[in-house]
């Protein structure tokens, strides 16, 4: 065997287990979220005291948000980085070019991290304020009305058309973002974390009106994301998902009324 075809075979083999590793940090963060993320969500119907915000359920609910976010936004992601990873293969002259593809991952998940703190933070404040029931789903009508109508509103801005654009196009993120080595890696990650924390930040906000450990509402989420970024017609799914939105937001506004 030749030396180039032995370090094909290298390259074939790393790209399997780098393509599996992805799907099993995956499979690790849909199984921990169906086993209820530590959270104890059996009695969520029963009229009960809130539960009181210590630092150790304070960590609690930040992983919950994070494992959230890494199960539904990494299937999404998915092609940007294989993209990433067989350019970086190409290019690279290591027979293991692989490592900087899991860089490029943790700078993208790190600003979902970020995302995710402050989401706690947003959910301890409502908790507080009385705004959340136990099943972590708006009990004020004023505030679902609210989060559903900005959230539609959002989906015509030109923010998101712009982050969406990134979102949707692998190539053209990579070849006009496109930095060399370790660090480049880790900031090529963080700019495109900000470019999908653009696009769907406030997708993610409708948990709060359907349930934050609410699996079908996290499921159908996840589901509309992945559609939008890798559909031809996303951008028109994207409008369709925020007019219907709007409805939403206006229906739930006038029964308030």
């Amino acid at each position: 065997m030749s030396e180039t075809s032995a370090l094909e075979n290298v390259l074939r083999h790393d790209r399997l287990i780098f393509a599996g590793g992805i799907a099993a940090v995956m499979a690790l963060a849909w199984a921990y979220l169906l086993a209820g993320a530590g959270i104890d969500m059996s009695m969520a119907d029963m009229p009960m005291d809130p539960t009181p915000w210590t630092p150790s359920y304070a960590v609690l609910v930040f992983v919950m948000w994070l494992t959230m976010m890494v199960a539904m936004m990494i299937s999404s992601v998915a092609p940007m980085v294989l993209l990433f990873a067989a350019l970086k293969r190409k290019q690279s002259a290591t027979p293991s070019p692989f490592a900087e593809a899991w860089i490029f991952l943790c700078g993208y998940l790190a600003i979902w991290a970020g995302f995710s703190l402050a989401a706690t933070l947003a959910q301890w404040q409502l908790d507080l304020a009385g705004l959340l029931s136990m099943a972590m789903a708006a009990t004020s009508a004023t505030l679902a009305s609210g989060v559903l109508l900005l959230a539609g509103l959002y989906q015509f801005t030109p923010l998101k058309r712009a982050c969406l654009r990134y979102c949707q196009s692998p190539v053209l993120f990579l070849s006009r973002h496109w930095r060399p080595g370790t660090a480049g890696a880790l900031r090529m990650g963080l700019r495109h974390g900000l470019y999908c924390l653009g696009c769907c930040w406030f997708l993610m906000a409708l948990l709060f009106v359907g349930g934050v450990m609410n699996l079908l509402w996290i499921v159908g989420i996840t589901v509309y994301v992945a559609c939008e970024k890798l559909l031809p017609v996303g951008h028109r799914l994207s409008y369709a998902a925020g007019a219907a939105l709007i409805v939403a937001g206006l229906i739930v506004l006038v029964h308030t009324t």
